[in-house]
């Protein structure tokens, strides 16, 4: 039988992937994936038959139609997320755990799932999807330092960084590389003072923020504000981190991390409020090409004609 690892090519996904395989884990499998916002996944395997395959951390909801035919396909599925899913086929070859609740991220629905069997890589996960209270507050239950806590962070944040790019090329290194060279380490710690690759995510991380820290609001209001980056590979790279990083220097804020595309739609980040998240994923569906979960949510291509449209309903909805 042929194994297929799909997955978000962001922390919260490799972490996810990671634990699994440790726990379980496969001579050879064919591994999907691809930037962050890159989650209609599963129309990669047109055509896979009678696979075992496993899927994390993106949408049910935006994998609908690819999914139902690869059960049609005598396929079995795991498929394990943390995103609005709507309705979940009925299905005996699909085992489902998905949890939208904006407290939790697909790597520590896996720790679950697994009974704890690696609970550091869950943190490290959970740090990435900016769950930091969370994550420090079952590190501690587990006997974590500050400072190993702070590695966990650290880790999570890096690989969450190299997940954010219009394509590929934008990263520093493709996440199923990046996952690669996460295989070999059953202790993240040691993944964090040996891996060369994470010094080298480090290195561009402070660079690329350093152009991002120079930034002002585009617009700000009393319960939120808007960003605008530059369309350039660094800010390309940095929007998802920047985003996490304004939203928690004003945390009773929403925040909105706009991008000019190409074709001079916006390609938006949304992040609710830290101190109540929810919302971020009602507002973004209201809007094409727009989804995400409660706290953490975007649109990748809003028409230039809804933009104000945009711009005013984020305000009001964080207002509310």
């Amino acid at each position: 039988m042929e194994y297929i690892d799909v997955f978000n090519g962001d922390a919260d996904g490799i972490c996810a992937l990671h634990q699994l395989r440790l726990a379980s884990p496969v001579e050879q499998s064919r591994l999907i994936t691809g930037v962050k916002r890159d989650i209609r996944l599963l129309r990669q395997l047109s055509g896979v038959r009678g696979a075992r395959i496993t899927v994390l951390d993106i949408s049910l909801d935006r994998n609908r139609p690819e999914l139902e035919q690869l059960l049609a396909a005598d396929n079995q599925l795991v498929y394990i997320d943390h995103h609005y899913s709507g309705d979940i086929p009925d299905s005996p070859a699909l085992e489902v755990r998905i949890d939208p609740s904006e407290q939790t991220c697909t790597s520590l629905l896996v720790d679950t799932l697994l009974g704890g069997q690696h609970t550091t890589w869950a943190l490290a996960g959970a740090f990435g999807d900016n769950l930091d209270e969370v994550a420090a507050e079952r590190g501690r239950k587990i006997g974590l330092n500050s400072d190993q806590l702070e590695c966990l962070r650290e880790i999570g944040q890096l690989l969450n960084y190299n997940g954010y790019g219009f394509s590929t090329e934008d990263l520093l290194i493709h996440p199923a590389e990046l996952f690669r060279e996460v295989q070999p380490y059953e202790d993240p710690l040691d993944f964090y003072h040996q891996s060369r690759t994470l010094e080298m995510l480090q290195q561009g991380y402070d660079n690329d923020m350093g152009q991002a820290r120079e930034l002002t609001p585009l617009r700000e209001t009393e319960g939120s504000r808007i960003f605008q980056l530059p369309n350039q590979p660094w800010s390309r790279r940095v929007v998802g981190v920047f985003s996490n990083l304004i939203a928690r220097e004003q945390p009773t804020k929403a925040h909105a991390v706009v991008i000019v595309n190409h074709d001079q739609s916006l390609r938006i980040s949304v992040r609710a409020p830290m101190n109540k998240r929810k919302g971020a994923d009602q507002l973004c569906r209201q809007f094409p090409s727009g989804g995400g979960r409660a706290a953490a949510a975007g649109i990748n291509s809003l028409p230039a004609e809804l933009v104000e449209q945009f711009y005013r309903q984020f305000s009001d909805h964080f207002s509310r």
